[in-house]
């Protein structure tokens, strides 16, 4: 589901909210809080909202008819989440999504009874968000972005649509409790690539570009970069300056291929979003989110943006080609 897809989901079910809520003005009305990282106008979520949505709606909830939802976009500002981790936690609702450690974590300094779902976080239990993946033990559940040994085959897709890449820069947000892991195992992979690899920690505009400038005259080079809150805040400026410096990079989230980005390769956040709708309707029909386990990514996506790859005199091999879930031309 695109844009217009999604906007048009929502006029629909606004008009018929009214009519809905009268015709059966005896059903109980559950409440979902929403909180999210962005912008009412990030193009990347938009699709996500709507599957949500969708996922709900399959389940027999209906807005306006059994079911309203406060939908908070609460910026990239962390002290924006704050303030609005704290309304939607006093306001009480049934349950609240939540994407990402950015949003959890307030929502828990919060409030620790009323449930939430993340479809969306790095390591939860690293974050010290459930007890395990098996039994959170605590009022948040949900799903997990990647399993740490996805990142050498992030390397390993920078040497086949790349091979005389010889040094990799791996961009991480040094607030995600997997990259110190996720690092190692690009570390442990990077002898039989052929390759030397070295950090990055991502914190602020001027230290990104100072970073990249440093490292990319040498030659041969390439960047891995990582999921987190720092890479999407800092997504355009390290999509532009992997394209100034003429650096093929492999990203972790979709949306950097999306903006311009060579080659992505991850979870299906707008799958994730879809499953989480599947938690909240268990919550909302009476289970406890310390019961839910975490659950690992089902699905992956490829994305190859082949005007970059042009841009960069790169040619994707046909092996890689037949392998994309999504090709943009």
């Amino acid at each position: 589901m695109r844009r217009r897809q999604f906007i048009a989901l929502l006029g629909g079910a606004a008009a018929a909210w009214p009519l809905a809520a009268r015709a059966q003005q005896g059903e109980r009305v559950r409440r979902i809080g929403v909180l999210l990282p962005a912008s009412s106008d990030d193009a990347e979520f938009q699709p996500r909202i709507g599957a949500f949505l969708q996922g709900l709606a399959l389940l027999g909830w209906s807005i306006g008819r059994n079911v309203r939802i406060d939908t908070r976009w609460a910026t990239t500002e962390a002290s924006e989440i704050r303030r609005h981790a704290a309304e939607l936690a006093a306001a009480a609702p049934q349950v609240i999504l939540a994407h990402g450690a950015s949003t959890v974590g307030p929502l828990l300094q919060a409030t620790r009874t009323v449930p939430i779902v993340f479809p969306v976080i790095s390591d939860p239990v690293a974050a010290g968000f459930v007890d395990s993946l098996a039994r959170p033990g605590g009022n948040a559940t949900g799903f997990m972005v990647n399993e740490y040994g996805i990142a050498a085959k992030w390397l390993e897709l920078l040497k086949e649509i790349a091979p005389n890449v010889a040094r990799v820069a791996v961009l991480r947000d040094p607030a995600v409790p997997t990259g110190p892991a996720q690092f190692g195992i690009i570390q442990t992979a990077a002898p039989s690539f052929r390759v030397e690899v070295s950090p990055i920690s991502l914190r602020d505009a001027p230290e990104i570009e100072r970073a990249v400038a440093s490292f990319a005259p040498a030659g041969n080079s390439g960047l891995v970069v990582m999921g987190g809150a720092a890479t999407s805040i800092h997504r355009r400026l390290i999509v532009t300056l992997a394209a100034r410096h003429m650096l093929p990079a492999v990203y972790a989230e979709r949306s950097f291929a999306a903006a311009g980005g060579l080659i992505s390769y991850g979870s299906d956040y707008v799958d994730q979003y879809r499953r989480a709708a599947g938690y909240v309707d268990r919550i909302l029909k009476g289970e406890k989110p310390a019961d839910l386990p975490v659950q690992a990514p089902t699905k992956l996506e490829l994305v190859i943006n082949l005007k970059t790859a042009k841009a960069l005199g790169l040619e994707i091999p046909p092996t890689v080609l037949a392998r994309a879930d999504e090709v943009i031309e």
